[in-house]
């Protein structure tokens, strides 16, 4: 699973495998927490996260919203995601 971004401890990963589950989402790893985030609502999906790093993660979707979406349909069709640039 490719790590398409890393910000604030927060590392951010999307499935590298063609037919990946809907809805378009990733993956959220922050020290013992995961969590899944939908790229769509901007909502988290299951995982849980504290709330600060919440906040940063739902942050960082909303600016990154086409990207993501972008980086989805690559990896449902078996291509890697590009990188995207983290919060700062």
């Amino acid at each position: 699973m490719p790590t398409i971004s890393m910000f604030y401890g927060l590392i951010i990963r999307m499935y590298f495998a063609p037919g990946e589950h809907p809805p378009p989402h990733f993956h959220v790893y922050y020290n013992e927490y995961r969590a899944s985030v939908d790229i769509r609502t901007c909502e988290m999906l299951e995982g849980s996260l504290p709330s600060r790093q919440t906040r940063l993660v739902l942050a960082w979707t909303e600016l990154h919203q086409e990207e993501l979406l972008a980086d989805w349909k690559l990896v449902i069709n078996g291509e890697e995601p590009f990188k995207i640039q983290p919060l700062q």
